[in-house]
């Protein structure tokens, strides 16, 4: 007796189908799982066992073989649970096999057959729609999550009982229906104002052009100068998230367990990971690789504070994500890509004490100590860092200033530039200035020949790499267009100049 269920499966970010076939014959009743099984689809055939038979059914005493096609890619997980159960009783003639190849069914199984979430039920939805299936079946706990792609009913399930129920045609239950808008509205708020910040002008104009242009940035100041405060507030100037830019980076968090039982991730995401990270970490990683911080940070900000701290090879591995917006994490069996199109925002002291510079407290390191210091972020990473500002302390008088501009006031400035970038770069991959290849600068952001000579002095004068070049230009374009200025003027370079402080000798 064979019976055969549709499943599904996450690969990346995105899902594909699993034949879980299943055969029924003669000999010493086993339960065997092929097709590259992983120790935890492997270990189901227990969790399958037991809900099976608690939930009133009876487990067939046959050499059952359980196969998941694609034999070639290793299935991983335990989402095949319910799929498996759902197989074996169908080959058992308890539920009618004509029903089931409308339907992905996918969810972990406990003991009693209750079902338990799985990871990367919106991925599983869009794929079943993509491929004309009629309705998933997954956990209850998955159906607002699924429910969000529009064009496939999303059937909510408790257990292993009302599954076959439902299948057998005895129960009707009705597709879970989310209002989208609703649920996008009422995640994309944010628990933090850019109105909270006192003083710091120079460092939140920095911040202003850096959210305009898609810039990378790193602030040097001495403890408790604002660094972290400043940038845990910089999601909130960011334009906010599409629709489409929020199903993108849900499916991240989805397939990385990370929804935290939200159906949507509507607010731009703010990753902070310790300096004791390792490059697995940052960057994804498992024998079947799963997303680091990188790609977490997908449509928002990755912010390393204490910098310098960061090992070495950490630090390293940011080169390929920050050029291409992908990363790529290569195994024996195979290799995978995620999406990591993120700002990156830095914090660092100054120096290892952290107060050179400081009016109030006197530095105790010496020149090569700073050096040392400063040379643990190599000059390749620096370079892709477009805009370096330092933040000193706060005087007195800065705390009790007026509160500044709400975080809505800076986005309006942000959202008209980014407009602005979104019209001269129509039809390209990329829609900002940071992304700006290099090949379309002389198109893009064309200088005068008063703003050339500005910028040869200025090469000259701080022995500035090529890629610095460019970044100058891109900030420069960025600040004009927070301006309304069609063109470059010397005005805007003299302004990108000063976000390159870090180019400048340290002591």
């Amino acid at each position: 007796m064979l019976s055969l269920i549709k499943s599904s499966a996450v690969l990346g970010i995105d899902a594909y189908i699993v034949d879980v076939e299943v055969d029924l014959a003669l000999g010493l009743p086993m339960l065997n799982t092929v097709g590259l099984p992983d120790a935890a689809v492997k270990e189901s055939k227990e969790r399958v066992r037991a809900a099976i038979k608690n939930s009133g059914f009876d487990f067939p005493s046959r050499r059952i073989t359980v196969n998941l096609a694609p034999a070639d890619i290793k299935k991983e997980g335990s989402a095949f649970d319910l799929p498996m159960a759902v197989a074996i009783l169908a080959a058992s003639n308890l539920i009618p096999s004509k029903t089931l190849s409308r339907y992905i069914l996918v969810g972990e199984l406990s003991l009693d057959g209750r079902l338990k979430p799985v990871r990367g039920a919106l991925s599983m939805a869009v794929t079943a729609r993509e491929k004309g299936f009629d309705a998933v079946l997954l956990p209850d706990a998955n159906a607002a999550e699924a429910a969000v792609v529009d064009g496939i009913d999303v059937i909510p399930l408790a257990s292993l009982s009302q599954a076959v129920s439902f299948l057998r045609g005895e129960t009707d239950i009705s597709p879970r229906q989310v209002d989208r808008r609703a649920i996008f509205l009422s995640h994309k708020n944010y628990d933090v104002d850019f109105i909270d910040v006192r003083g710091q002008s120079h460092a939140k104009r920095a911040l202003e052009v850096a959210s305009a242009g898609g810039h990378n940035l790193i602030m040097m100041g001495p403890p408790g100068s604002g660094k972290t405060m400043l940038a845990q507030r910089i999601v909130t100037i960011l334009p906010e998230m599409s629709f489409e830019e929020a199903i993108e980076t849900t499916k991240v968090h989805s397939v990385a367990g990370k929804m935290d039982g939200k159906p949507l991730v509507a607010a731009r995401p703010f990753r902070s990971p310790h300096h004791t990270i390792s490059d697995a970490g940052l960057i994804g990683g498992g024998a079947i690789p799963n997303p680091g911080e990188v790609s977490l940070a997908h449509n928002g900000v990755l912010f390393m504070d204490e910098m310098p701290e960061f090992k070495k090879n950490a630090l390293e591995v940011l080169r390929q994500p920050l050029e291409d917006g992908r990363v790529t994490i290569s195994r024996a069996l195979m290799s995978i890509t995620y999406p990591s199109r993120f700002m990156l925002v830095a914090a660092m002291n100054p120096c290892p004490c952290g107060y050179l510079g400081d009016q109030n407290k006197p530095c105790t390191c010496g020149p090569l100590e700073i050096r040392r210091y400063r040379s643990r972020i190599s000059g390749p990473l620096m370079d892709r860092i477009d805009i370096h500002i330092e933040v000193p302390a706060l005087k007195y008088k800065e705390l009790t200033e007026r509160p500044s501009e709400s975080s809505e006031a800076v986005r309006e400035r942000v959202n008209r530039a980014r407009l602005i970038q979104y019209e001269r770069f129509a039809g390209r991959p990329y829609f900002f200035n940071a992304r700006m290849p290099n090949r379309d600068i002389e198109r893009f952001a064309a200088l005068s020949e008063e703003c050339g000579k500005f910028l040869e002095k200025v090469m000259q004068t701080l022995k500035l790499s090529a890629r610095a070049y460019s970044r100058i230009i891109k900030v420069s374009r960025t600040i004009a267009d927070l301006a309304g200025d069609p063109d470059i003027t010397t005005k805007h370079l003299a302004e990108a100049v000063q976000y390159r402080s870090l180019d400048r000798d340290a002591i």
